[in-house]
């Protein structure tokens, strides 16, 4: 199965899994505390998309010396130290008084959960073989939909009862109990694991057309889901839909739940489709447009549109998921690390430039007069046609790549 036993390999699982579903936690909390955070201080649609993407602008910012460092030291020891950052960001963000403070500790919390899936999906490219890198990356994805279904009800009951900063308090306790478990139970890197002698250049990355292919619909279908996910689902909902906090709440946590089984069944199928040789290639062409469907239904639909169909074009999206253990298995084990850092960096780029880039459409339509709901709509049009047109990009570039895909 692995070169770890079986529950060796289980307990590593897990021991990665405690501190990414609290880094999805992290990552998707803005969208339920948006109102509370919106009327505290004051922020209009564009600050509330900067402070949201203020996390994924962290997170990119440091994965490309993350991933030289993973492929050098290992994920443990890369993991614990950058988990320790986010415990800071989490107390700074529980302290904070101003946007600009907010905005400060959300960048630091990106960056400190920066390793949470690079560090496991890193350790798995060595430990674990094809189909079962496939398996465990879609279930990490699953963990963190369990995080970002916690961050909706669950946060939105215990609001009343102990306010948005304790919520931040418990954040950096548990996160730094997730430091205590991976440093106890994750193997280190041998001296044999270790690339250090290769270097950290990341121009095999760079050259190689296969990344090239993948990077468009990484960067807009794959980063513009996460945006939606994470934090454009609950204004949509509140403020084209009509809907109360409460119901916005109750439509995050039906978005999330949905995620979190479309990720559970893709753990599930995807060793069986590998096995038969249906390439992730072929599943994203056949399978990312039904996306672009919902998206559209999403812009066209306005107020009538909800819940449902947000969740139709988060779990719809995620045929493009597959495409990250993809890039993986590309490279060579001694490149793992930088070629999913490189990835990641595209996705996460795209999800700050997508959840910014709303905001400024947005509050740029209503200040040329437009009503807010028909800017939400233009806004969101303008970002399912480049979501669109990154499509065109990959079926364009598959066909020249044919004899570099998995």
């Amino acid at each position: 199965m692995s070169q770890l036993g079986r529950r060796e390999a289980v307990v590593v699982f897990l021991a990665f899994a405690f501190a990414y579903f609290f880094a999805a936690v992290l990552r998707a909390i803005t969208a339920t505390l948006s109102p509370v955070l919106t009327q505290e201080f004051n922020l209009d649609a564009g600050a509330l998309g900067l402070l949201a993407g203020g996390y994924f602008l962290g997170f990119a910012l440091i994965q490309l010396p993350l991933g030289t460092w993973l492929d050098r030291h290992g994920p443990r020891k890369v993991i614990v130290r950058f988990v320790a950052l986010a415990v800071a960001g989490c107390v700074a963000f529980a302290i904070a008084t101003s946007f600009g403070w907010l905005l400060a500790a959300r960048v630091l919390c990106g960056v400190g959960v920066s390793a949470c899936l690079m560090a496991p999906l890193t350790g798995f490219r060595r430990w674990f073989n094809p189909g079962l890198q496939l398996r465990t990356n879609s279930w990490m994805l699953m963990t963190g939909s369990f995080g970002m279904v916690a961050s909706t009800l669950p946060v939105q009951w215990l609001l009343p009862q102990v306010g948005w900063r304790p919520l931040f308090w418990g954040l950096a306790v548990l996160m730094a109990l997730s430091m205590a478990l991976i440093a106890w139970r994750v193997p280190g890197w041998s001296q044999e694991d270790s690339s250090g002698r290769s270097g950290g250049s990341y121009a095999p990355v760079w050259r190689h057309r296969y990344f090239w292919q993948m990077a468009p619909i990484g960067f807009f279908s794959y980063g513009g889901m996460i945006a939606v996910q994470s934090l454009w689902a609950g204004p949509w909902m509140s403020r084209v839909g009509g809907y109360s906090p409460e119901a916005a709440a109750q439509g995050l946590f039906t978005i999330n739940l949905s995620m979190l089984v479309t990720f559970w069944c893709w753990g599930m199928v995807n060793p069986w489709l590998q096995r038969r040789g249906i390439v992730t290639d072929r599943l994203i062409a056949w399978g990312l447009p039904l996306s672009f469907v919902a998206l559209g239904s999403l812009v066209v639909a306005g107020p009538s549109a909800g819940a449902a169909t947000l969740a139709f074009f988060c779990t719809a999206s995620t045929f493009v998921a597959l495409a990250q253990p993809a890039v993986g298995m590309v490279f060579p084990a001694s490149l793992a690390g930088r070629a999913l850092s490189a990835y990641n960096l595209v996705i996460f780029l795209g999800v700050f430039v997508v959840q910014w880039g709303i905001g400024l459409l947005v509050d740029a339509f209503r200040a040329a007069g437009w009503a807010e709901v028909s800017a939400f709509r233009a806004a969101f049009g303008i970002f399912l046609a480049t979501s669109v047109l990154s499509y065109a990009w990959f079926l364009w570039s598959r066909s020249h790549n044919r004899q570099a895909s998995p």
